[in-house]
C-alpha cells in the first residue's frame, strides 16, 4: 500500500488581488458627510464636508443662511478640501434641502449625537 502525498493547491493563487483593482473600497470621497461639533456650553456647529465640484461652495452657502436664518462661513481645509460650517444644529435641515435640489439621499451620510 502506498501514500500519495497530495500535491499543494492553493485556490486562491489564481485570483490574485480578491478587491480586484479598485484601490477606493472603502472610500468616504463619494459622500456627503454633514456633522455636527459641540462648542462652548449649548452652542453647536454643524459642518458640510465632501461636496462634489460641481456645486458653488458660496452660493450654497449663501442660500443655507437664508434659508436657516443662521450664520456661516466656508472653511477651506487641506484633507477635505471646502467646508461649510454653519450655526446650530443644521443636520436635518441641510439634508432635505439637498435632496429637495437633487442630490441623492443615499450619497448624504449625518454625523452626530
Amino acid at each position: 500500500m502506498s501514500v500519495q502525498n497530495l500535491n499543494t493547491y492553493d485556490p486562491f493563487a489564481d485570483e490574485g488581488d480578491p478587491l480586484g483593482d479598485s484601490a477606493d473600497v472603502g472610500s468616504t470621497a463619494d459622500y456627503i458627510h454633514i456633522r455636527i461639533q459641540q462648542r462652548n456650553g449649548r452652542k453647536t456647529l454643524t459642518t458640510l464636508q465632501g461636496l462634489p465640484k460641481q456645486y458653488d461652495s458660496k452660493k450654497l452657502l449663501k442660500a443655507f443662511k437664508k434659508e436657516f436664518a443662521c450664520n456661516g462661513t466656508l472653511v477651506d481645509d487641506e484633507k477635505m478640501g471646502q467646508v461649510i460650517q454653519l450655526q446650530g444644529d443644521q443636520r436635518a435641515k441641510i439634508s432635505a434641502f439637498l435632496v429637495e435640489n437633487g442630490l441623492e439621499k443615499s450619497t448624504i451620510k449625518v454625523h452626530g449625537f
